[in-house]
């Protein structure tokens, strides 16, 4: 049911909770494209240009041939800190506080 959200073509969207990270790199090994792990050995979104975007809440799109490894990402973060939401009204679509 929540998978519904981008198999419709909805544009999503992604960004982290650094006070959550754990630093694990899941994400970064799931979806290098999207996540990387800076010097503060935390994880952060970066840009479609591949910039880090390191303010905090940063939110950077989710690429559709990317979405299930985004998903996946949200899934096995032990820190639950990945949140994935439309863009059209900003709702939770997987993460932790998706309904």
């Amino acid at each position: 049911m929540q998978q519904e959200a981008g198999a419709r073509g909805e544009d999503l969207e992604v960004w982290i909770d650094q006070d959550l990270c754990t630093g694990d790199g899941i994400c970064a090994q799931y979806a290098p494209e999207v996540f990387e792990l800076d010097i503060d050995g935390l994880a952060y979104v970066k840009s479609p240009q591949d910039e880090l975007l390191q303010d905090r809440g940063a939110t950077t799109p989710v690429p559709l041939p990317l979405l299930t490894d985004v998903i996946d990402s949200a899934k096995e973060c032990p820190g639950e800190c990945i949140h994935v939401r439309r863009v059209s009204d900003s709702v939770e679509v997987y993460g932790p506080d998706a309904g």
